[in-house]
């Protein structure tokens, strides 16, 4: 067993039920819905009218008519009841309270081999799907060696029992880290309608599609990404003290008195700290540090993708 698995306590499922559920979204989201499927996910976000995020999400089909919309677990109160507004019009509910299905993650060279092991069916590509009874699995990587796997725990237990035969148990922080050295930033509720999806780089990520139609807040995101462009952007950094101040936290540069940028994510890692953050281009080059100027120093690292530069 080389690979792990860990419970991940910090992301939650909004199920949507109903003939109407996709239809729905996709007058909703920054994501076009109709490439959802059985053997296909999709990442994107809910913006408010302003383009600001509520959250972001992975969506995925659980069974006929039931989707579920993974997403931070400190989001979802103000995510269901933005939903909320609009889907009485639709034939389609939510259930924000369920607890039956649970989010793990699953990494590691090794992990398609041992999920396999475990009676799972692996997809095989980024985002692709494999489903069975009880049970989604969905590729987060291009390599193949990190998986989402959700699970209907309440009616299925004997699938995780399974995975904690042929996985070693890890820590929810190793997954993490893995998700930010990925640059993929994630909206917790400190900067809930506080980023537009290009600060966070969805436009580069896939998160955003600019060919789908009108959706909450597109005219200001499709704005910004045919004519102008974004004054910040998400940027992958570290810094050495072992407590991190949470999403939210101010950035300031050593240049300036003002804040340049805010935490996004991070996760222990290496006796520090690995983090996602939101910064401006000339903040980013003279320095940042964390919550003043005399904060901790933050070393910006390079990230897996390109990103347009700023004006």
């Amino acid at each position: 067993m080389s690979a792990h698995f860990a419970l991940l306590d910090s992301e939650q499922l909004l199920h949507i039920i109903g003939p109407d559920t996709l239809s729905f979204l996709q007058g909703q989201v920054t994501c076009d819905t109709r490439e959802v499927s059985s053997q296909q996910a999709v990442v994107g976000a809910y913006c408010n009218p302003q383009g600001r995020m509520v959250c972001d999400f992975m969506l995925a089909e659980l069974g006929e008519s039931h989707y579920a919309l993974r997403l931070k677990a400190n989001t979802l109160a103000t995510a269901a009841k933005t939903f909320s507004k609009y889907i009485v019009f639709s034939k389609a509910d939510l259930e924000a309270e369920r607890q039956d299905w649970q989010v793990i993650g699953c990494w590691g060279n090794e992990a398609a081999k041992d999920l396999a092991k475990a009676g799972f069916a692996i997809p095989e590509a980024k985002y692709q799907a494999a489903t069975g009874d009880g049970y989604v699995v969905v590729q987060m990587d291009d390599a193949g060696t990190q998986f989402e796997v959700l699970i209907d725990t309440q009616n299925h237990s004997e699938r995780l029992n399974s995975l904690g035969r042929n996985l070693n148990s890890g820590k929810e922080s190793q997954w993490q880290a893995l998700q930010i050295r990925a640059g993929i930033g994630r909206i917790e509720q400190a900067n809930i309608e506080e980023l537009l999806p290009q600060m966070l780089n969805y436009d580069v990520t896939g998160h955003v599609s600019f060919t789908k139609g009108c959706y909450t807040g597109q005219e200001i995101v499709a704005r910004l990404h045919y004519r102008g462009k974004a004054k910040r952007r998400l940027y992958l950094g570290q810094f050495d003290e072992t407590e991190s101040p949470g999403a939210g936290a101010a950035l300031f540069s050593n240049a300036a008195e003002q804040s340049v940028g805010v935490l996004v994510n991070a996760a222990s890692a290496d006796g520090g700290n690995i983090c996602l953050l939101c910064a401006t281009e000339k903040g980013v080059e003279q320095g940042l540090r964390l919550t003043s100027q005399q904060g901790a120093e933050i070393q910006v690292l390079e990230l897996p993708y390109d990103i347009p530069a700023a004006d």
